[in-house]
């Protein structure tokens, strides 16, 4: 029976038996997160965990998917299942995922020991689509040895991939104003590792001095990780294996550990919370007119959800 046709606990026994046809239709699933997807991710949940999670993020143009692309390759060398999730933005007339990256990495195609997906954003801020950890979950389970995931590129506000990685790994590249950019922006706080790509390019000694000036101001214990910063042209491939070196130390240092699993699980547990209740009070306790309401400055917005929240614990007691 075709994947598309089977039921979602008789799709998750395909999943786990690394079928990548049911892989693929699975995490179709996830993304439409109706019914069918939570009793797929409950199936597949409790055999997941031995994957290593990388998160790759920065912004436009420094490389990312070139970077990948080497990354997913020199894995593929050592034997290793690779998956790669690439978050691209959406569509704005089918809702998609725009492919670009998939586009991208036409080499590991007919690789059965690559997968790819492109998975739209649709509007969701933070750099990744609402989906990816769920996505993320299914590839676990089918084996996959390592999860690649690159998120969008829309800049300061790619923070969410620290609540889904296990390691996060932000890309900068010299020129252009992008490496100061970056040393303010929010997303170098939550770097394991710092990679400066194109480090071919004028400039990029003064970035890599920047970033470990940075890294200096703060005060770190004895045991505590101190991001590398490493230096790649992944055009050329010069710097992967360094990449991968340094994220398996920080892999291996313990510095993730339960606190990052705990954040993880927070996060996923809060958006799932919090997009389930905006549901049921949009369908039964008239979300739309409050918005109304708000905007006719009849009441205002702390009134208006004060007033729906009530009335949705009292449906709770009732």
């Amino acid at each position: 029976m075709p994947p598309e046709d089977l039921a979602p606990m008789d799709l998750a026994d395909r999943v786990l038996a690394g079928d990548f046809r049911a892989v693929a239709r699975a995490i179709s699933v996830v993304e439409r997160e109706d019914p069918a997807s939570a009793a797929l991710v409950g199936r597949l949940f409790p055999r997941t965990g031995r994957a290593l999670v990388v998160g790759l993020t920065g912004a436009p143009g420094v490389g990312k998917s070139t970077l990948v692309d080497r990354l997913a390759a020199t894995l593929r060398r050592e034997r290793l299942q690779v998956g790669v999730l690439a978050v691209d933005p959406t569509s704005p007339f089918s809702g998609g995922a725009i492919l670009g990256d998939r586009i991208r990495m036409q080499r590991h195609t007919g690789d059965d020991g690559v997968f790819v997906r492109s998975m739209a954003t649709r509007g969701q801020l933070g750099g990744l689509a609402r989906a990816t950890d769920d996505a993320r979950i299914v590839l676990d389970a089918a084996g996959t040895d390592v999860v690649l995931i690159e998120t969008v590129g829309v800049g300061q506000g790619e923070v969410d991939v620290s609540r889904t990685a296990d390691v996060s790994v932000v890309v900068v590249a010299p020129g252009g104003g992008d490496d100061v950019q970056a040393i303010k922006a929010g997303i170098m706080e939550i770097a394991d590792v710092f990679v400066v790509n194109k480090a071919d390019r004028d400039g990029a000694a003064r970035t890599v001095a920047e970033i470990e000036g940075m890294l200096s101001l703060r005060e770190r214990g004895p045991d505590e990780w101190r991001p590398p910063v490493v230096r790649t042209c992944a055009s050329t491939g010069d710097g992967i294996e360094d990449v991968l070196a340094s994220v398996r130390r920080f892999a291996g240092h313990g510095a993730a550990g339960d606190d990052r699993a705990r954040r993880r699980a927070r996060a996923r547990l809060e958006s799932i919370l919090i997009r389930r209740i905006v549901e049921r009070i949009g369908a039964r306790h008239g979300l739309d007119d409050a918005i109304d309401a708000v905007v006719a400055r009849e009441v205002d917005p702390y009134t208006a959800a004060g007033g729906l929240l009530r009335r949705f614990a009292q449906e709770a007691l009732d």
